[in-house]
């Protein structure tokens, strides 16, 4: 569990999706890299803006960075990690909500963003970056089942 800021730490409060369509999630490559160098292969997230609800920052990072329109069918839970970012530690806490396909074309995206597009599920779950993001698809595959 994350503690509450201290000296010395921030919290950051983002929301993202796992975009379902026809078995497959939309996944994305950031710009930004690792603090390895290394591609991310990532789910779409971003932070909640003042006035917006987890929820819509979720719907609104999926429309920007994937480029498609979503409905929400639920939350899928919370991903807590710490970063290092200028040498100030950073509590980041993550909520994920599971959308199906509406409209739009993947490669709508914007520049935040090197490429988006449509995996399986299953290579979803083997192959994004990061472990909690891993647990969201697996959470989500259950969600739908």
């Amino acid at each position: 569990m994350i503690p509450p800021p201290s000296s010395g730490t921030s919290t950051e409060v983002s929301a993202g999706g796992v975009v379902v369509r026809d078995g497959r999630v939309a996944v994305i490559v950031p710009t930004r890299r690792a603090a390895t160098g290394h591609k991310v292969l990532a789910l779409p997230k971003g932070h909640v803006d003042p006035g917006e609800t987890p929820e819509q920052a979720a719907q609104r990072e999926v429309r920007e960075e994937a480029g498609v329109e979503t409905d929400l069918v639920g939350e899928l839970g919370e991903v807590r990690y710490w970063y290092q970012r200028n040498g100030q530690k950073i509590a980041k806490l993550v909520t994920f909500f599971l959308f199906e396909y509406r409209s739009g074309d993947v490669a709508d995206h914007d520049d935040e963003v090197e490429v988006a597009r449509w995996i399986p599920f299953e290579e979803a779950e083997r192959t994004l970056t990061y472990k909690g993001e891993r647990e969201m698809v697996r959470r989500a595959l259950g969600f739908r089942a």
